[in-house]
């Protein structure tokens, strides 16, 4: 009982010093960044219960990754987001009903990549890492210090299309990270069935670049693990490799029900170290917040998105012909207005 205790107050002097070295301003905003991906997640998952959006990818767990990386890089470095990453874009200004929107369906769910430097959220399994690598090479290419992250899970590293990334990165030196959440599942399939390695990370030395382990729970050690990588890529010694180690702590979608394959109590128990509270009761401890401010900093988020759901019904559905319109140059006859409009009965000779 002794040691573990001794552990535990390790732990907590480490947390402590984790936040002396950061600053007390940057560990609020990494805990209020955190707290704005919670609420925009478990905001969704009721926008979903109610028919407002679609099938939906949540992330509970996950937002201490996502907050830091966003936050150790610069407002010019370019993010390259999946699915499981639809918020982020927020923490760059993007007004939330937009990514929300996207799940609507709706064609105003495309945020300007061009004003938050964050690509379109790339649904295909680790479509988006050759593209994060074409940008960070193109920045590079024309002297900017530009760096460029793409996130991905446990089950992208199976795929060419990370393989491929990895490669020309590494043989170019692209100012790229490879940030992978490792949280064990790829939808029902576990991460045994996915690799042999004992370690994702140590797929980094395949190719001739670095691979981290980092605690995907831990905001302040995700943030001075990106920070790190990000000021290596842009000093010209080319890409890492960062696995985020942690655990799906809900399912993969609002369309999953993971009880069907595996123990709930497995994620029971690694709930008790999911982010958000874990840097709550950090900043309570280091003495930077109270209650009242944290219950100050969860209000805020709140009321960002009290009204989203007005925001999304209010904005009107475009008509069929819309389907078209951005396609083609010149649309063609089978496609025009007037013929998307017509009954499905209606027939030409």
């Amino acid at each position: 009982m002794e040691g573990a205790r001794t552990v535990i107050g390790q732990v907590a002097e480490a947390r402590r010093q984790s936040i002396r070295e950061m600053g007390e301003d940057l560990a609020l905003r990494l805990f209020s960044a955190m707290v704005t991906l919670r609420t925009f997640d478990s905001r969704a998952v009721i926008l979903q219960r109610q028919g407002v959006i679609g099938t939906y990818p949540t992330y509970f767990g996950e937002e201490a990754v996502q907050a830091a990386s966003v936050l150790a890089l610069e407002p010019a470095d370019w993010l390259f987001p999946t699915y499981r990453q639809t918020a982020v874009v927020t923490l760059r200004g993007c007004p939330p009903e937009v990514p929300l929107l996207m799940w609507r369906g709706h064609p105003g769910g495309w945020h300007d990549v061009m004003q938050y430097h964050v690509a379109p959220v790339c649904v295909p399994i680790a479509t988006n890492y050759p593209h994060a690598v074409g940008a960070a090479w193109g920045e590079r290419l024309q002297g900017h210090s530009t760096v460029a992250l793409a996130y991905g899970g446990d089950g992208s590293t199976s795929s060419g299309e990370f393989h491929e990334a990895c490669n020309l990165a590494a043989v170019v030196k692209a100012p790229v990270l490879f940030l992978v959440t490792n949280n064990q599942w790829a939808i029902s399939t576990p991460l045994r069935k996915q690799t042999r390695v004992a370690r994702l990370a140590d797929k980094a030395q395949a190719y001739g670049m670095p691979g981290v382990r980092v605690d995907s729970f831990d905001v302040f050690a995700c943030y001075l693990t990106v920070k790190e990588a990000a000021e290596r890529a842009r000093r010209g010694l080319g890409p890492t490799l960062i696995e985020a180690v942690g655990y799906r702590l809900g399912p993969h979608g609002t369309a999953d029900e993971p009880a069907m394959y595996r123990e709930p109590a497995a994620a029971e128990l690694w709930n008790t170290m999911e982010p958000i509270e874990r840097t709550a009761r950090a900043l309570v401890d280091a003495g930077v917040a109270d209650a009242a401010l944290l219950a100050e900093i969860r209000e805020q988020a709140a009321l960002g998105l009290r009204d989203v759901a007005d925001r999304l019904v209010d904005r009107p559905l475009p008509g069929v012909e819309s389907i078209a319109q951005t396609v083609h140059k010149d649309t063609p006859w089978t496609l025009s207005p007037e013929r998307l409009r017509e009954p499905a009965w209606v027939t030409r000779a």
